[in-house]
């Protein structure tokens, strides 16, 4: 195979197998990108990814494929989901276990990258105890890359597949530790042999890394790939998951910097389908491009046809057969820019409904060629003798200029018009303006807010004291002026988010605030009109929010009991290894109410303190042990009724720790001061003696207490 000059790439035709022998033809479906659980919560997409993945099973089934070779990016989310794995598990063991005998032959060693402290292979249909009938070989890309450090390194979600048998793992790349060992090695690539008849070929899998470090291992010829000796007498494919379209420097990895060894390049990570191989100027190998299998951006090159490729090598020889992806949705994307249109078409930019008017016409447009295009190809495929498929909403984008447009409508609810016709109503318009005019300087700031920690008077470490992430997330929320959802709510989500590591927690707040609010806004029962309107939500959303902090104040405080009493300490039992930074408790514990704290005086606390200290009681009730915050609380606290008899059952529990005991008047407070010492410390635990009360009369007072409980649970 020569090397190809720049003329000869153009009009190229694709290379194909001149004399092809079943015995000796390896056959290969590629895929790359098929992000399954993309989207996988939305009701109408969330099976996407996994109708695609499905349907590339079937057709290596179909075609009666050796392998299957993916090109990373197997799955959307880097922890997928129980239900994506699950459907993925039974999707890998229905399609490629089976008795179906393996005719590829496995030369190199059947160890080489299994996980350590185990006997199975790492190659699975070399294990005896399960009956393989498609390898699958993948690599991982830039979603599902191993995390962690553990006893075992780290581990991505192929590697569970891996240890279930059901995937073969190539190209997993130990990263040094220390950045002095990362002088000194580079990447080692060792491949998978196999053979079948005469053809005998070698994968090279390379998972994801970052492109500068791969473009820097690249430039410094620090790869190394372990061939045989006689490697020109075998056919080597490179799998590798990087960008192929700079986005800056050393942000790509340049084309023309593999081996000159190498025959076939299957390049994933780009989701734009450029599947028929492609020559590199002054190299013998080609580059394919599969694409992904689902469209995960409403972009340009996510509107190009979605497909897989048979491959079919026969000694150094290789043919490659687009298959189009039946099952994924037609989507067409188109631009406008509205001063153009406004002259053509003959209407007033300033008129809104005019232009709401054009733009509706211009999606119908888009939905109506949508389908065409999905009936021309249910078309073709039921001629070649395949089932017809019955007609997905497909994916419509209309990417609009509003330059200068005063002012355009609300885009998420122009998609509402389009509920049922498409898949995407929320976002099947997207504004933008033309940035000709724009000089370097004029950038708008408008939307970043001025920090607290921007103050050019502290010092760095200063700085670091006062970072809370709940309080940048504050400042920003506060500049972008919500309209529907209140900062607090929005708070408490990003906490749930840290914290529990709950990748939901934000769409969930969402869209349970969304709904509130538009249960509020239907409850207010008044007609009004729609300028109207979005005074209303701020009436609504400010009274909803205001009811969430007095929810937040009348929770019952966890402190209690025990951990007030270490509350009641004094300042010198203080952890004294406490940094200032530490000293200041969760960074979400930081302005969760509107309302100022109260301030805490020291000689004050003590001084009250005082007669607890002297004879404290093993009995001591939920009330004495309660921290005072100022004197009037304290008084209350104070004057508060002896505690209930302790009821083991559930409704005194719940009734207990929920209702809040009825603070004296103003002028009992004194007498109730002078006793406060003798009721705190000596505080007895009494039972009701047996036969007072009838059986039925105690039922009723329960069944009342849960009511109660579940009414305040409610509130």
């Amino acid at each position: 195979m020569s090397n190809h000059s720049e003329d000869e790439r153009e009009g190229m035709p694709p290379p194909t197998i001149g004399n092809e022998y079943a015995d000796d033809t390896i056959k290969i479906l590629l895929a790359t990108d098929n992000h399954l659980g993309y989207l996988e919560r939305d009701p109408v997409r969330g099976q996407d990814s996994i109708n695609a993945f499905k349907e590339i099973l079937q057709l290596a089934v179909k075609h009666d494929v050796d392998f299957i070779l993916l090109g990373g990016d197997l799955f959307h989310e880097n922890r997928p989901s129980r239900d994506c794995m699950y459907q993925v598990m039974a999707l890998l063991r229905e399609y490629t276990l089976g008795d179906r005998p393996v005719q590829v032959e496995l030369l190199s060693d059947p160890n080489d990258g299994k996980p350590p402290g185990f006997s199975f292979p790492a190659i699975n249909y070399e294990d005896p105890n399960l009956n393989v009938a498609i390898p699958v070989f993948s690599i991982h890309g830039n979603h599902d890359d191993p995390q962690g450090a553990g006893p075992e390194g780290a581990l991505s979600a192929l590697d569970m597949l891996a240890a279930s048998g059901l995937i073969n793992y190539m190209g997993k790349i130990d990263l040094p530790l220390e950045e002095a060992e990362s002088q000194n090695t580079g990447i080692a690539i060792r491949p998978v042999l196999l053979r079948k008849g005469n053809t005998r070929l070698g994968l090279y899998g390379v998972g994801n890394v970052k492109d500068q470090r791969m473009h820097f291992e690249l430039r410094s010829n620090r790869v190394r790939m372990y061939m045989p000796r006689d490697k020109d007498a075998w056919f080597n494919i490179l799998v590798l998951h990087q960008n192929r379209v700079a986005h800056g420097p050393q942000q790509s990895v340049p084309e023309g910097m593999f081996d000159d060894s190498i025959d076939l390049v299957v390049w994933g990570h780009e989701h734009d389908c450029r599947i028929v191989p492609e020559p590199v100027a002054g190299k013998r190998y080609y580059i394919t491009q599969p694409g992904s299998s689902v469209a995960t951006s409403l972009a340009d090159g996510e509107a190009l046809e979605k497909h897989v490729a048979l491959l079919k090598i026969q000694g150094k020889e290789f043919e490659l057969t687009p298959i189009p992806l039946r099952s994924v949705r037609s989507f067409v994307i188109d631009d406008v820019v509205l001063s153009e249109a406004a002259e053509e078409e003959g209407f007033d930019l300033n008129d809104k409904i005019e232009v709401t008017k054009f733009l509706k016409s211009k999606v119908n447009e888009l939905i109506e060629k949508a389908n065409q295009q999905w009936d021309e190809r249910n078309a073709r495929a039921v001629a070649e003798g395949e089932p017809e498929l019955p007609r997905p909403l497909p994916l419509v984008r209309l990417k609009v200029d509003t330059t200068g447009v005063s002012e355009m409508s609300n885009p998420v609810r122009f998609g509402q018009e389009f509920q049922g016709l498409i898949a995407n109503p929320r976002d099947v318009l997207t504004f933008h303006r033309s940035k000709k005019g724009a000089t370097r300087g004029s950038k708008v700031k408008a939307d970043e807010p001025e920090l607290s920690i921007d103050d050019p008077e502290l010092s760095i470490g200063e700085k670091l004291s006062k970072v809370r992430v709940q309080t940048l997330v504050r400042e920003y929320l506060a500049a972008q002026e919500l309209q529907l959802l209140g900062e607090g709510g929005m708070s408490e989500a990003i906490e749930t988010f840290v914290e529990k590591d709950d990748i939901h927690a934000i769409q969930n707040h969402v869209n349970t605030a969304l709904r509130s609010l538009m249960k509020g806004v239907q409850a207010t029962g008044e007609e009004f009109d729609e300028n109207d309107f979005e005074e209303i939500v701020d009436k609504v959303r400010d009274q909803q929010e205001k009811q969430r902090a007095e929810k937040q104040q009348d929770k019952p405080s966890k402190d209690k009991g025990k951990g007030a009493a270490r509350g009641e300490e004094s300042d010198a039992s203080e952890d004294s290894m406490m940094m200032d930074v530490d000293a200041g408790g969760s960074e979400f514990d930081d302005q969760m109410s509107d309302e100022p704290r109260p301030t805490k005086s020291r000689a004050a606390t003590s001084k009250k303190a005082a007669p607890t200290k002297k004879a404290p009681a093993r009995g001591r009730g939920k009330a004495a042990a309660t921290p005072e915050s100022d004197e009037e609380n304290e008084d209350e606290i104070e004057d508060e009724a002896p505690p209930p008899p302790k009821r083991t059952n559930r409704a005194a529990v719940l009734s207990q720790s929920s209702k809040k005991a009825p603070a004296k008047t103003a002028g009992k407070k004194t007498s109730g001061a002078k006793s406060s010492g003798s009721k705190e410390t000596q505080s007895t635990l009494s039972f009701a003696p047996p036969g007072r009360t009838s059986t039925r009369a105690a039922a009723s007072r329960a069944k009342r207490k849960v009511a109660e409980a579940i009414e305040l649970d409610s509130d």
